[in-house]
């Protein structure tokens, strides 16, 4: 994937409020050793309450903190310059980091190898984290950081993601976990208690209604995550979340539109309503962006999950990838005609083997990227028109076209008398086959009460 370049992110000025010295609370001993050791702290932002409450207690603390932030095509942020503004009250530095060519590409991969993990969900977080990673760490490398600080909780994946990803990017880079601190535990237990720690310090922050939202999200470029508060009961109903990418199937706005898509090498080169492919090339980006619009108009792409964590726990999500979820189709139907039986096989293999390492925060690892390497080496025939009717959440098959390495030859699968495979043929495959069959049989290996016994 190709590497953010340097200059393309953008340094804001600091907020010329200054910040008072802590009152009421003990000092973190873990920030105070940032201190005493002179480390530069990279703080990963969203501009998010939490956010504000960890920059402003490592500022009042002392701490040379600076704020970073990706753009990886947030499809809930109007203006990623916002979290800027958000943040300057705080008195910190923010910095815009520009991922979005990166996240793109990272969205390619992830559906050429058919990446989905546990009910469907397409691992948006878990993309978007080594997209970020990787370019914040670039960034921060430039700003003489020398510790990544990540808001990811003790009790889910991201912590894991955050911190494995600086390990293996950069070894001598230290990793610092707010959420693992005891001290800020004790002083924030809770949403409460950050607002008021704000409040106290004269920063506002709003948070929504409990009456219209109760749940938290995680978007980019691949799709939104819903998860948390009310999300966490199963006997919550996963049609309380609103949708931002799209609609729900059953929502009168649901519309009934045709898509054309073209793939070469298993990569998405070409989309477009209608029936015709536009005149020239698309850019990923542009392919994302257009593909989360039109999947979305359709309520393509809303899944519930109950995934398995790394932790050993489960996790109860509900996710918005529309995107991904038409694209993945579309190439779905493009392998089905292209592969053997046997690469089918060796690429589920390869496939959920990717997807666990995604998930898992070890996108980077050999194992990984030799998966990605055979995958890529199957999708060489992965070229063709794949056209699709979406309405109300589903997706028809139209047609297949110009998909020059096809092994469906329509004459020997016919039932009808053709010129393909003669059906006499068969008799002597048959009669081989027998021959293993009959001998299971006569050594009273085949068991025909098949059942397990109960529990």
């Amino acid at each position: 994937l190709k590497a953010p370049v340097s200059g393309e992110h953008t340094p804001i000025a600091p907020h010329p409020t200054t910040i008072p010295a802590m009152a009421g609370l003990t000092d973190s001993t873990q920030l105070q050793q940032f201190v005493k050791d002179k480390e530069v702290v990279g703080l990963c932002v969203s501009g998010g309450l939490d956010s504000k409450t960890v920059a402003l207690r490592m500022k009042k603390q002392g701490v040379n903190v600076i704020c970073f932030t990706a753009d990886i095509g947030q499809p809930d942020e109007e203006d990623i310059n916002d979290v800027v503004k958000k943040m300057a009250p705080c008195g910190v530095e923010t910095v815009i980091v520009d991922l979005k060519e990166d996240m793109a590409e990272a969205c390619f991969d992830c559906v050429l190898a058919q990446a989905k993990y546990d009910g469907g969900y397409w691992q948006s977080t878990g993309i978007g984290r080594y997209v970020t990673c990787r370019g914040l760490i670039q960034a921060m490398k430039e700003r003489k950081v020398t510790v990544l600080s990540h808001g990811a909780t003790g009790r889910g994946n991201d912590q894991l993601r955050f911190e494995r990803y600086t390990n293996v990017l950069d070894p001598h880079m230290k990793v610092y976990a707010p959420w693992r601190d005891a001290q800020l535990l004790q002083d924030f237990a809770g949403r409460a208690q950050m607002l008021e720690y704000l409040q106290k310090n004269d920063i506002g922050h709003s948070i929504v209604s409990s009456s219209t939202k109760r749940y938290s999200t995680d978007a980019n470029m691949a799709g939104l995550s819903n998860e948390a508060e009310d999300l966490e009961s199963l006997e919550t109903a996963m049609t309380i979340v609103q949708p931002v990418m799209g609609v729900w199937p059953h929502d009168d706005k649901a519309v009934k539109q045709t898509v054309v898509m073209r793939f070469e090498e298993g990569r998405c080169v070409q989309l477009a309503t209608g029936t015709k492919l536009p005149g020239s090339a698309m850019s990923p980006v542009q392919v994302m962006e257009l593909a989360n619009k039109l999947a979305g108009q359709s309520g393509i792409g809303l899944v519930h999950a109950l995934e398995n964590r790394v932790l050993g726990t489960k996790s109860r999500g509900v996710y918005e990838s529309p995107g991904m979820e038409l694209l993945g189709r579309g190439l779905e139907l493009v392998y089905q005609a292209v592969l053997d039986r046997r690469s089918s096989q060796l690429f589920k293999y390869l496939s959920a083997h990717v997807s666990d390492q995604i998930y898992d925060g070890r996108y980077f690892d050999p194992s990984t990227q030799a998966s990605m390497t055979g995958i890529r080496h199957l999708a060489q025939a992965a070229k063709g028109t794949i056209t699709l009717e979406l309405y109300r959440g589903n997706m028809y098959f139209l047609a297949l076209t110009d998909c020059p390495h096809s092994v469906y030859v329509e004459a020997d699968a016919s039932m009808e008398a053709s010129e393909g495979l003669n059906p006499v043929s068969s008799q002597g495959f048959c009669e081989v086959c027998s021959v293993e069959a009959k001998a299971l049989a006569n050594a009273n290996l085949i068991k025909s009460n098949t059942r397990a016994k109960p529990y």
